[in-house]
């Protein structure tokens, strides 16, 4: 039978999922929770870990010119004082290419940032730290990507993986190096690599050799492998989603998850979402494509070998950055950034299985400026957590919030 959920909302009852009255119902209440950042916070996301656990990280900006990344763990009421992963000088912090944590089963905490390998401003190497004592201490980072060029790598996306593993993946600028003459290999590409507890690299392989410069991946398990999609290009800037499949201890051949038909010729900072439950896998992602700007979501039943058509969820106006996650019932809910006059509100919507739509809800109002960033959600179990970046005149600061799903 299929539930009903309807969101109060901190002033207001607002009834978020209509159905008959002979249905059963549930509710979702969502409240701030106390943010744990400090006033100058910014780049949030959310992870459930392996562990079972929810956890929220953060860049924070430090004495001078420092920047630190934070995390803490929520505790079904608030989150935890905040613990620093590391901290440094020489980082690139950028609103859309922002760090995240990766926590196995064994409570083994991977985290993944961006330093600077050049003065010029597009020159990164992706970091990746782990904590595999109790989170008494961090290894020394490594690099995923061993082609040393001073180019960019980021939008990293990762996974717990098998025998205590980690998998990364993230777009790859090595083909834009100074001595690369040829234009027609001036690429950025989409990469992955396996890091083990002692740091050592293996399984490195070229995902696709042609992706959209500067839209995030996105990466989930599914029952039997992985998803990995992003926002591919084509020759002619056709820059629709595509998808690779891990299955069987191989990677698919990179294929397009929607024909949208958008053509640009510049990079949207937009990239999809994924989630999965089992076999059930949705996306979600945003479009321009005939001059027609919306978001949609897709659903598939055979973890992500075919997908259904998709369906549009947004209000008429949408920016864009989506997130997704799953529900028991095979449903999903969606978020994302919606035009409100001079603002922007974070909305959310449930998509049934059937394509079926219920009535979108707002969480926030935010900034409509970049500096807002990518608003997060996740959900662990009965309890949906929401991060966003607030904007203002004292400096961009973290906002969370919880809903929990009763019946």
């Amino acid at each position: 039978m299929r539930m009903r959920l309807s969101v109060v909302l901190i002033l207001a009852a607002t009834n978020m999922f209509g159905c008959d009255a002979s249905e059963r119902s549930a509710q979702l209440f969502p409240e701030l929770v106390a943010s744990p950042a400090k006033q100058i916070s910014g780049e949030p996301n959310l992870v459930v870990g392996e562990d079972g656990n929810t956890y929220l990280s953060w860049i924070e900006k430090s004495d001078g010119e420092y920047h630190a990344l934070r995390y803490a763990e929520f505790n079904g009421d608030s989150w935890s004082l905040p613990s620093t992963v590391t901290e440094g000088k020489n980082w690139f912090i950028n609103w859309a290419d922002f760090p995240s944590l990766a926590v196995l089963d064994d409570g083994t905490i991977a985290a993944q940032w961006l330093e600077r390998s050049d003065t010029l401003r597009y020159s990164y190497d992706v970091k990746i730290g782990q904590s595999v004592d109790g989170r008494n201490s961090w290894t020394s980072p490594v690099t995923p990507h061993r082609d040393g060029t001073r180019t960019e790598h980021g939008f990293v996306s990762m996974l717990p993986w098998s025998d205590g593993r980690v998998l990364a993946v993230w777009l790859d600028g090595r083909n834009f190096a100074k001595e690369n003459k040829d234009e027609v290999f001036r690429n950025m590409t989409l990469r992955a690599a396996v890091v083990d507890r002692e740091g050592r690299l293996s399984d490195e392989i070229e995902l696709d050799t042609r992706v959209c410069e500067c839209c995030g991946t996105s990466a989930i398990k599914t029952a039997s492998g992985a998803l990995v999609a992003y926002r591919d290009r084509s020759e002619a800037n056709v820059r629709d989603i595509s998808v690779v499949r891990w299955h069987n201890g191989h990677w698919s051949p990179p294929y397009t998850l929607y024909q949208d038909g958008w053509e640009i010729y510049g990079c949207p900072v937009n990239g999809p979402a994924l989630a999965a439950d089992g076999e059930r896998v949705a996306a979600a992602w945003f479009t321009a494509a005939q001059d027609s700007a919306r978001v949609q979501v897709i659903l598939s039943d055979d973890e992500g070998v075919t997908f259904s058509s998709p369906v549009r969820v947004d209000d008429g106006n949408p920016i864009g950055r989506v997130d997704l996650v799953m529900l028991e019932d095979g449903s999903s809910l969606v978020s994302w950034m919606e035009s409100s006059d001079d603002d922007a509100l974070l909305r959310i919507r449930r998509v049934h299985q059937d394509g079926q739509l219920d009535r979108a809800v707002t969480i926030a109002t935010l900034s409509a400026a970049r500096a807002s960033g990518f608003p997060r959600m996740v959900r662990n179990r009965d309890t949906f957590l929401f991060a966003w970046t607030h904007v203002d005149e004292d400096g961009n600061s973290i906002r969370t919030a919880k809903a929990s799903l009763s019946p």
